[in-house]
């Protein structure tokens, strides 16, 4: 298991490194401790701007074999934002550790944490939040599959379908309440009044009636954050909704 010391060297070291890489035209600090909000368990998140005609990918792979000859790396996996490839490193000692490589016409900031090191950043435009229509739409589609789920007795699929209308549910509330509203980021911002009843709709076992419950509270909930997002939508899509889920 990493310590919060262990991963302060390894940030240090990591950093140290960018500064004598001369490809490197700047590198920041992202993620929680960009912003000061680091605790026990949060990974190392940097980002790097490399000078133009540089060959990224062979610096992705030279940092890369760095990280798993002297800083133990186990695993990988890549993101891939436009121009951005984040590598994701699992360490034998459980740390995460983000790194971003980007040109240097795209280093720079596109959310709150981000905390330039040394270097230049350019101005980006920053991600915006998802759209409460794409959600809303993504719901009622989970919602459909959860009917037809339940009625063919698949039950892993159903309870996979249900807690999808329930993670749409939870990310328009994060949206109303102004909080982050991708990867569960922002539910623990929310008010319990939101998060609590939405306790009932956690699928308790894969039996037809236990679907079928905690489906039923998934989709009330759903109409009543589609009313929050756009009245005359949730007027439009209560019925078929409710009549989805078996409900009067």
């Amino acid at each position: 298991m990493f310590t919060p010391a262990g991963r302060d060297e390894l940030r240090a070291a990591l950093i140290a490194a960018s500064r004598a890489d001369e490809r490197i035209t700047g590198a920041a600090l992202t993620g929680s401790a960009s912003v000061g909000n680091e605790d026990r368990w949060s990974d190392i998140d940097l980002a790097f701007g490399f000078a133009a005609g540089t060959d990224i990918g062979a610096a992705i792979a030279e940092w890369t074999a760095v990280m798993y000859s002297d800083h133990g790396a186990v695993g990988q996996v890549d993101v891939i934002r436009g121009a951005v490839t984040y590598r994701v490193f699992l360490l034998a000692s459980t740390l995460q550790v983000d790194l971003a490589f980007a040109p240097a016409a795209d280093f720079g900031a596109v959310a709150p944490t981000f905390r330039l090191l040394f270097g230049t950043a350019v101005q980006r435009t920053p991600h915006p939040p998802p759209a409460a229509a794409e959600l809303i739409g993504l719901a009622w589609l989970y919602g459909l599959h959860a009917r037809s789920s339940i009625a063919r007795g698949r039950g892993w699929q159903a309870e996979y379908m249900i807690s999808g209308v329930r993670d749409y549910v939870l990310a328009l509330a994060c949206l109303r309440h102004g909080v982050p509203a991708v990867e569960g980021r922002g539910l623990h911002l929310l008010p319990t009044d939101v998060t609590g009843p939405l306790a009932a709709s956690l699928v308790r076992s894969l039996d037809g009636d236990e679907l079928t419950r905690a489906f039923g509270v998934a989709t009330e909930a759903l109409i009543a954050e589609i009313g929050h997002a756009d009245a005359e939508l949730a007027g439009r899509l209560a019925a078929p909704l409710r009549e989805l889920a078996g409900l009067p």
